[in-house]
């Protein structure tokens, strides 16, 4: 199925024609009176039931979870033209934004409309080349760490060391010093407060996500509460790196042509005259900035550890590519090695595909939309699962068939990855 956006995504027109199927006559599950389907999914795991839908019910089917209406869509060509159709005709999700809005500062994320645009030139200032390239040396120091770590593991004496737990710990030491300038540590001090706190934020979004009722705007659990004084005291950190930030502008005046990070990048944009940014704003994306880049950045990693753990002929392939490159050196001295490492770059493609950072992704329309010839009321959200249910091995891009000791086709991927 081959879908445009305008064939994807389109108003309903006056007298539109009967042969447009309506959103109650798609299939799926059975539910109850107010509740729905609630039950019938699972709630820590809610993408595999969704895939699992997709099983029974084909790529377009509907369910209730609650209050909320939902449709699905596991069209990949669909999918891409509706996501296309952002931010013109779509929304995130009104679900989504208020949540994220009531554990701080809005961000580029959660923000829609005019909103979205002006967030969206803040954001652009400080993911540019320049940027990276500048801040390369301090992301080859923490690589280091890890380095170093994992070499004195593998003494005799010294235990093995949790692979989860420190890719976790090196990706939000990373896009923290990365998005706001400062070098936590997390590492080698697991007791730091700031991380600490960023990932009980991290555990009240899932949580509130997978809630049927947003009971948190009547009255406050216990983790509510703790999560209420964690963005308290996280805004408060964040407030401070903005200040340190401003002060580094300040005695060096080349860094607002030249950031060294997403912070300094900010502010520099934030202090120009009639930029329309607040120091409200800066707070807001630069936490936006770890929310986003932390925990997909190390699912992604940990899951290629794993998949090269059990196709070793592919991690052979890698190392060889890397070692060619690299030699005694334990990381990329720059950026532009990244151009010749082509095998590495479809093994971290191939992850993606078999496990996307994000299974699912959402979008809500504000007024009825005719999506894949389905009519769709206004407000209902619609779902769209982004991985291959069986993910098949594929070649590799025609650009590598002749690159040396490249047999991706012979060293396959699983065919199949049910668990998560």
């Amino acid at each position: 199925m081959t879908a445009t956006t305008s064939q994807a995504s389109a108003p309903v027109p006056a007298g539109a024609a009967a042969a447009v199927r309506d959103y109650l006559d798609l299939p799926g599950p059975r539910g109850w009176p107010v509740l729905g389907n609630i039950g019938q999914f699972d709630r820590r795991s809610f993408h595999l039931s969704v895939e699992a839908g997709v099983a029974q019910w084909g790529p377009m089917f509907r369910f209730r979870y609650g209050r909320m209406r939902v449709m699905v869509v596991s069209d990949p060509a669909l999918t891409h033209a509706l996501l296309k159709d952002r931010p013109q005709n779509w929304l995130r999700g009104t679900r989504l934004s208020k949540l994220l809005s009531s554990l701080g500062p809005r961000g580029v994320f959660s923000a829609e409309g005019d909103d979205w645009r002006r967030q969206r030139k803040l954001v652009t200032r400080g993911l540019n080349p320049e940027v990276i390239r500048k801040f390369h040396p301090q992301l080859a120091e923490l690589c280091l760490r890890l380095v170093r770590r994992w070499s004195q593991a593998d003494a005799a004496t010294a235990p093995a060391p949790d692979l989860m737990r420190d890719i976790k710990a090196l990706t939000l030491d990373v896009t923290v010093a990365l998005a706001m300038g400062e070098d936590v540590n997390t590492l080698e001090h697991a007791d730091n407060p700031l991380p600490m706190d960023i990932h009980r934020l991290f555990e009240r979004i899932g949580a509130r996500l997978r809630s049927p009722v947003p009971y948190w705007r009547w009255f406050k659990l216990a983790p509510d509460r703790q999560a209420d004084a964690a963005v308290a005291r996280v805004q408060t950190a964040v407030g401070g790196f903005v200040d340190r930030a401003r002060a580094r502008l300040q005695a060096q005046p080349a860094l607002r042509e030249r950031p060294g990070n997403l912070m300094e990048a900010f502010v520099a944009a934030r202090d120009e005259a009639d930029s329309g940014v607040s120091d409200t704003d800066v707070i807001g994306n630069a936490m936006t900035m770890v929310f986003a880049g932390e925990d997909t950045t190390s699912s992604t990693l940990c899951w290629a550890v794993y998949l090269l753990a059990q196709h070793p002929a592919v991690a052979a392939t890698l190392a060889a590519e890397v070692d060619a490159l690299l030699g005694e050196q334990r990381v990329p001295p720059d950026t532009a090695c990244l151009e010749h490492l082509p095998y590495t770059e479809a093994v971290v493609h191939e992850v993606l595909r078999l496990k996307p950072a994000a299974p699912m992704m959402a979008l809500e329309s504000t007024q009825e939309r005719i999506v894949g010839g389905v009519r769709v009321p206004a407000g209902v959200l619609v779902m769209m699962p982004m991985r291959e249910r069986r993910c098949a091995p594929r070649p590799l891009p025609r650009r590598l068939s002749s690159a040396p000791n490249a047999g991706w086709a012979s060293s396959t991927w699983p065919a199949t990855h049910s668990a998560g």
